[in-house]
């Protein structure tokens, strides 16, 4: 019954463009969901359109849009989360990061931010006229509530997800639909762990029981835990998470996950976005164990926490010697961008039985090559902080881990520089010892 207003609203990309004015702000894509047809029509009428602001992030291809308008005149492109093309992109003027708490962005959608038109990818329509947003659910309902036109980019390769709530939109609620065929899905490997990145996972692997629920990031360091819980004995685990990635599938697979402890959601894999290989994107299809949900309910520390011995893996660049975590800028350049790691931080520890661990290497080497200590007794200047001190459980480095709960600024300084690599320890014990928290 829903076949002929389908038919009626369908268009070729071009046509569907038109409804963008000059001074408008589209909702457009969240990682491995990009509408790329829509993306190079409007690309086409650049022109005719100024002061154009695009909201996304971790753009995983090129955007024809911005090399299009070198300068910035016509579009600007505003990152809910930074990723490597994006960085560039900030240092060109042609792009800008919006600070976030994740699980507050459909409230600020709704109560906050304008918002004239959405354009985003999603699966074929089904028989009863919706359309699942994928792989990305997020905060795509929020903004469709608000916005002045609606119109979807259909890709057939895009999977159907089942739900939760607010994880697709009905036929009668868009305005457009433009047909994109296969085209596949961008995807995101997990880079291979080193060997330090092991070593960080083991420290972690050894405070995960049996029956914990477990969320995972991307990255080397979560890929390397995901694949050792695979190989391990652990049993009875729960998925609930902000990202699904390969790591976790590969849980799945090896039988550790059955969700069968959870408090909510009971026996379902709680994710809010995807991005990974085509191993994760099939896992996906129509997969009854998943539970597709918007962010706010995903990553709301009073929803995640809900969950018994909840168990939090996220990485940062920087920790002060009171505790303070930076996980975003070098400084005062944007490299990442604090996602949902505060949220589930929070959630953690806030969870019975539940611990939150915040990983990163000991050392990193700066543009000349010189190696530097990540456990800083300052931060970076400009750094910005993204769990402050009063949030952050463990901190783990290759050299161990420590629970900073509790302890009072010389524990702590005493704590982190145990975890310091070696060759810095001594440094940073003088530099405590000026900052008056050396005892």
């Amino acid at each position: 019954m829903y076949i002929e207003e389908y038919r009626n609203k369908c268009v070729s990309a071009d046509e569907a463009v038109q409804v963008v004015r000059s001074g408008d702000w589209i909702e457009f894509c969240w990682a491995a969901s990009m509408a790329s047809l829509l993306e190079e029509a409007l690309a086409r009428r650049t022109e005719e359109l100024y002061d154009v602001n695009i909201r996304g992030a971790v753009l995983l291809k090129p955007l024809a849009i911005l090399e299009s308008d070198p300068r910035g005149a016509h579009f600007t492109w505003n990152s809910w989360h930074m990723g490597g093309r994006e960085r560039k992109l900030v240092q060109n003027g042609q792009a800008y990061y919006i600070p976030i708490k994740y699980s507050e962005v459909p409230r600020w959608l709704r109560e906050n931010l304008q918002t004239d038109v959405v354009a985003i990818q999603v699966s074929p329509m089904d028989e009863y006229g919706y359309f699942s947003f994928g792989v990305t659910i997020s905060h795509y309902a929020a903004a469709i509530e608000k916005a002045r036109a609606v119109i979807v980019e259909v890709n057939d390769d895009m999977p159907s997800v089942q739900g939760g709530y607010d994880h697709m939109v009905h036929i009668s609620n868009v305005d457009y639909v433009v047909e994109g065929g296969h085209r596949g899905l961008p995807e995101l490997p997990s880079a291979p762990a080193s060997e330090i990145e092991e070593q960080i996972a083991a420290y972690v692997l050894t405070e995960i029981t049996d029956g914990a629920c477990i969320q995972l990031g991307i990255g080397g360091m979560p890929n390397a835990l995901g694949q050792m819980i695979a190989k391990s004995e652990l049993k009875n685990l729960g998925i609930h998470t902000e990202m699904l990635v390969d790591g976790l599938v590969d849980m799945v697979l090896a039988g550790r996950v059955n969700g069968t402890c959870k408090q909510i959601d009971r026996g379902r894999i709680v994710f809010s976005f995807a991005a990974g290989t085509r191993k994760l994107y099939d896992f996906m299809k129509n997969n009854p164990s998943l539970a597709a949900y918007p962010v706010d309910y995903t990553n709301h520390p009073c929803n995640a926490s809900r969950n018994d011995k909840l168990i939090s893996i996220n990485s940062c660049l920087e920790v002060d010697l009171t505790g303070q975590v930076c996980s975003e800028s070098a400084g005062t350049d944007m490299v990442s961008g604090a996602g949902g790691q505060l949220d589930f931080v929070e959630a953690a520890y806030n969870s019975k039985g539940g611990k939150s661990f915040i990983c990163l290497p000991s050392t990193y080497k700066d543009k000349q090559g010189q190696v530097k200590s990540r456990i800083k007794a300052l931060l970076t200047p400009g750094a910005v902080i993204t769990d402050t001190r009063t949030t952050v459980h463990y901190v783990v480095t290759e050299y161990g881990k420590v629970n900073l709960k509790g302890l009072s600024t010389w524990q702590r300084a005493a704590a982190l520089i145990s975890i310091a690599h070696p060759d810095f320890r001594e440094e940073l014990i003088g530099e405590a010892k000026k900052l008056r928290i050396w005892r």
